[in-house]
């Protein structure tokens, strides 16, 4: 801590988004201001969020209950999430006792199953104050819930591959992948499918000490050539010097077979390579050649798909070929319908190639998604809170929650599976927007009206706690101590409180603590959240792989300790290259299955043996296709993490016209009579929102461009669905494909018409209404 006269003091946090200083008034009370380090090379402009956003008027002050609720008593309600509903603010005690009540209540009708416990979300960097930790203690202190598994980022994928190269290579490739030093040193080309975003390096699980990402992607530009297939020209930051090839959105699949099909009849695949570590080689070649559907996957052809020209798709295989070759996928490309098709047919380009398992060829899926990956080193253990054991064994993967809602007793298929919903009652959501992660906001709205009762945990305001029953005001980041680190982090960071909770919030163990006790449950063992801090740290610093630590008292004092910056020595698929029958893959075959008999055996419509275009459902019908006749990407945004802190002044930097932007082609714009700075009405099947123009020749014509993560604004349903541009009320609730039920949110067909009449305003970021 650095003291600046009588005015302000100077402290270090912690966030997804990095370590920061944040400037303190003289009381100690208030953040007067954020910044990046100086030694930051590369510093989050989401940074610049902070101050505005601690003492922002959405802020959560009190406990706060809706008064139809609590007038009513708990039961289904359509009118829950109405701009107009009312709020009442009640002591702790009072909202502690009917949240007690109610969570008994539905225990001793329904059953723990009948309770959903919805924490999936970036609420927290810190190691301690996890808010899914946390909510899942406490829920399974008192019997369980039904819970959710997967991500939304990468939720087709983590269930594909481990039918492709097994567990443990899956989790190579998430924390042992090829290091952009690597890359460096020994690829000539790195081709990456969806391009290499730089504003989603300054984002990691955890945060990191200082960011690193962008400054070892640099040094992949200085040597090693770089093609981004993907609808936009700035997909890939600066640096990287990449060359851009467009490929339409959601078809990139018909590229990666195109390409194989150039490998297969210009003989230009590693043969022995198929042959010794890989299994379905031939079920490929019949398919690309059209020996099996009567269509030969030929550039020509993914070129009627993709709008890539045939000549660059032919030109690339053979460059390719020529040398040391990264293939990499991003996590967005499986964000669509049939979107593992795209990491399968990413990993048999890859085999065909040759090089996984060589220093920086093969297989990527992550490089420009997240910025702990690549960084090279191993990530070191890490402190965790306990979340005990669920004995509820319902679950749904996380992108279905509508659908559980909504369809109770249904069944749906998931990898190889049947998947019941059970009935739920009470849904217990903290540290997550289901209003950023989801899609089809309209049906969301219908499956959060089916519920008894509605509990979230907030800072703020949000669209989510704009829906809930009971509201729970909650400490922020800069309001508690804790413990951050990210993987593959260089430091295990002290963050001490900077400032004092806004109004009456409370930390949220001491919310889960006294409520456990109400339902005569022990969720905290006696500790406080200080007590629980030095808890994990010492039984973290006495774990066998642990690195060197000193005590809590001396860490806490000193503000962290080094972690060791241990090289991958052990990778799964070096071993397997150097001896595939001594060191096989955890598949059924022991090699790389680039036709699965297990995936064929699932008999699924929509997921065959090998990767294999389908067109999207979407893209069906005529009529459709003519009213909605724009590919809108939906892409993470730059100023903000998700929608962390949309009312800040780097977010709001950001807004064209008050809002969220649209960014469209020139020719697109000047077809729709459109210019920078415009109000638009963009509109799909599922919903319309308005949002500022953005006119640039860096997509593709035919495509738009909005970033997630702009709050949810409802109030003028008689112009559009959301009045701030939160494109979610565009997208598609539907699961990436039977197997994998993932999220199929990146990409959706919208129309887009100029917006003249009155512009109402965004009042997305006020508190709503209260009542006494």
């Amino acid at each position: 801590m650095v003291s600046i006269g009588a005015v302000s003091r100077i402290r270090e946090t912690s966030a997804h988004w990095g370590t920061y200083l944040v400037e303190v008034s003289a009381d100690g009370r208030d953040v007067v201001a954020a910044r990046a380090h100086a030694d930051d090379p590369d510093a989050a402009p989401a940074i610049g969020n902070v101050a505005d956003a601690h003492r922002h008027r959405s802020r959560v002050a009190r406990p706060s209950v809706r008064r139809r609720w609590l007038e009513d008593g708990p039961r289904p309600d359509a009118r829950r999430g109405d701009p107009a509903e009312e709020y009442v603010e009640v002591d702790w005690d009072t909202a502690l006792d009917l949240l007690a009540r109610e969570l008994g209540r539905v225990r001793s009708e329904f059953g723990n199953s009948a309770i959903f416990g919805g924490s999936y979300g970036w609420g927290s960097a810190g190691r301690l104050h996890h808010a899914q930790s946390q909510l899942h203690r406490f829920l399974n202190t008192i019997g369980g819930c039904t819970r959710s598994v997967g991500d939304y980022s990468r939720g087709a994928s983590t269930v594909l591959l481990p039918h492709l190269i097994g567990a443990r290579g899956t989790l190579d490739l998430r924390y042992k992948p090829a290091s952009w030093a690597d890359l460096a040193e020994h690829t000539d080309l790195l081709v990456s499918f969806g391009g290499v975003r730089r504003s989603n390096t300054w984002v990691v699980p955890g945060g990191h000490a200082r960011h690193v990402g962008s400054d070892l992607a640099r040094a992949v530009g200085r040597r090693t050539e770089v093609v981004a297939l993907t609808a936009q020209r700035d997909d890939a930051f600066a640096d990287l010097g990449a060359e851009w090839v467009g490929v339409m959105p959601g078809t990139d699949t018909a590229v990666m077979l195109a390409l194989v099909h150039v490998l297969v009849v210009d003989r230009l695949a590693d043969e022995e390579f198929l042959s010794a570590f890989t299994v379905g080689a031939d079920e490929v070649r019949r398919y690309v050649l059209g020996e099996t559907d009567g269509v030969p996957k030929t550039p020509e052809w993914a070129e009627r798909i993709s709008r890539t020209p045939a000549a660059a798709i032919r030109a690339l295989a053979h460059r390719m070929a020529a040398g040391r070759t990264m293939v990499n996928v991003v996590y967005s490309l499986q964000r669509g319908e049939g979107g593992e098709q795209a990491i399968f047919a990413g990993l048999t380009l890859a085999a065909f190639l040759g090089q996984i398992g060589l220093p920086g060829g093969g297989f990527a899926h992550g490089f420009g998604s997240m910025g702990d990956y690549g960084v090279g080193v191993a990530g070191a253990p890490l402190p965790t809170f306990p979340q005990g054991t669920n004995p509820v064994p319902d679950f749904i993967p996380c992108a279905r929650i509508s659908d559980l809602l909504l369809h109770p007793g249904e069944e749906i298929p998931y990898d190889g599976t049947t998947v019941r919903f059970p009935r739920t009652r009470l849904a217990y959501w903290a540290g997550g927007n289901p209003f950023h992660h989801h899609q089809d906001l309209r049906r969301l709205r219908r499956a959060l009206s089916t519920l008894d009762t509605f509990v979230v945990h907030e800072t703020h305001w949000t669209p989510t706690a704009r829906h809930a029953d009971v509201v729970l005001p909650v400490a922020g980041t800069l309001e508690r101590d804790d413990v951050a680190a990210g993987a593959g982090d260089s430091r295990l960071r002290a963050v001490p409180r900077v400032v004092p909770p806004r109004g009456e919030a409370r930390e949220e163990l001491w919310i889960y603590t006294r409520l456990a006790e109400r339902l005569g449950a022990d969720f905290a063992e006696g500790l406080d959240s200080r007590q629980w801090l030095e808890r994990i740290y010492e039984r973290w610093r006495a774990a066998p792989a642990s690195p060197p630590a000193p005590p809590f008292a001396e860490f806490w004092r000193d503000g962290g300790v080094e972690l060791p910056r241990k090289s991958y020595d052990d990778a799964v698929f070096t071993a397997f290259r150097a001896d595939p029958v001594a060191n096989p893959l955890d598949t059924p075959s022991g090699r790389i299955e680039l036709f699965s008999a297990t995936l064929a055996g699932f008999g699924l419509a929509d997921v065959a043996g090998h990767a294999r275009w389908r067109e999207p459902t979407q893209w069906w019908g005529a009529p459709a296709a003519a009213e909605f006749d724009l590919h809108l990407l939906c892409n993470q945004p730059t100023h903000r993490l998700h929608s962390q802190l949309d009312m800040g002044a780097a977010s709001r930097s950001t807004k064209v016209a008050g809002r969220e932007p649209v960014r469209l082609n020139p020719a697109d714009a000047a077809a729709r009579g459109l210019a920078d700075g415009d109000v638009a009405l963009v509109r799909s099947p599922q919903g319309s929102l308005l949002a500022g123009v953005v006119v640039t020749d860096a997509l593709l014509p035919g495509v738009a461009q909005m970033h997630t993560g702009a709050w949810y604004d409802p109030s003028a349903p008689e112009v559009a669905d959301c009045v701030n541009g939160n494109v979610n009320v565009l997208t598609r609730d539907v699961g990436t494909s039977t197997l994998t039920q993932a999220t199929s949110g990146a990409h959706v067909l919208v129309a887009v018409t100029r917006y003249d009449g009155p512009v109402p305003p965004v009042r997305a970021y006020e508190p709503p209404p209260f009542s006494r």
